[in-house]
């Protein structure tokens, strides 16, 4: 499916970020043992860790330091989960499985699911910080990281894009309504991953636009790939079922556009992404490269 070299890429930033995830929470804290059980549960669950990766691939790209990238890593998967657990709840997606085993919820309690999402994305604002006061990195680099973590996972990013999908449940007719849920409630993530590697390498204006175009495209591909994996995807390889979609009535690209239209609009914006980045003249693309390909063609 892809390049060896970068699946052991994949698999070995996926591997150190897990030890970074281990212990992001200061041992030391005096933190409630069900509230840090819970927190660890849902973001130790495993998962592609893309959104990290993308924000050392970035890093990388642009030169910069991969330990000083790594706060910023486990930042955006804190962010992350946060959203998952949320969306598991049953007020908005209502899910008893996530990532092939029960969700948070189920295991601890609506209440305490609820305030480990919010332990979670606070945290990522201390674990971002950390990138300042112990790799150096100019402060005002790590506020506009900061800054850009606000706007694309707040109210204009990740969680406008919730709402609009829970409205959405309630009829949806144009594909661009669609589009929009998956612009913010996917791709704000992503190109916050992207530009924030981008920052922490020193990426000058021109490329920061270029990671942003980038993350926009990649990002909507990746959704629309979730949705085609929900028609055809492998429920074991997915860890969750498929047709959930179907079952819930929520519109998809597929449900609009038929399934190889879907196929060919993931190729598109892929082109359209690579292309972005080659133009852009980053000192080392080819890992951001690979990356748009692996996830256009991944399975789950």
């Amino acid at each position: 499916m892809s390049d060896p070299s970068f699946t052991d890429y994949i698999k070995g930033y996926a591997e150190r970020i897990e030890r970074e995830l281990t212990g992001s929470l200061p041992a030391d804290w005096q933190v409630p043992s069900v509230l840090r059980e819970s927190m660890a549960y849902s973001l130790m669950a495993g998962g592609k860790r893309m959104r990290p990766i993308m924000v050392i691939a970035a890093a990388e790209a642009c030169n910069g330091s991969v330990e000083a990238a790594l706060p910023i890593a486990c930042a955006v998967e804190m962010v992350h989960t946060y959203s998952l657990i949320h969306d598991d709840l049953p007020a908005l997606d209502n899910d008893d499985y996530r990532r092939g085993r029960l969700t948070n919820h189920k295991v601890y309690g609506e209440a305490t699911a609820i305030l480990a999402g919010d332990a979670l994305l606070t945290h990522a604002f201390f674990a971002a910080a950390r990138t300042a006061r112990q790799y150096g990195i100019p402060s005002d680099r790590v506020l506009a990281v900061i800054e850009d973590l606000s706007v694309y996972a707040g109210p204009r990013g990740m969680v406008g894009g919730q709402v609009a999908d829970m409205q959405g449940e309630q009829g949806m007719t144009r594909l661009e309504e669609l589009e929009y849920i998956h612009l913010h409630k996917t791709s704000d993530l992503i190109v916050f991953s992207l530009k924030a590697g981008g920052r922490i390498g020193g990426a000058t204006e021109y490329q920061l636009q270029a990671l942003e175009t980038f993350g926009t495209n990649i990002g909507l591909a990746f959704q629309i790939q979730d949705d085609i994996l929900d028609v055809v995807g492998d429920a074991g390889k997915l860890g969750k079922a498929v047709r959930s979609d179907e079952k819930m009535q929520k519109v998809t690209y597929p449900y609009f556009i038929g399934l190889d239209a879907s196929r060919r609009k993931v190729e598109e914006l892929t082109a359209i992404g690579k292309d972005a980045i080659v133009r852009a003249e980053l000192p080392k693309p080819e890992r951001l490269l690979q990356l748009a390909d692996y996830l256009m063609k991944r399975d789950h």
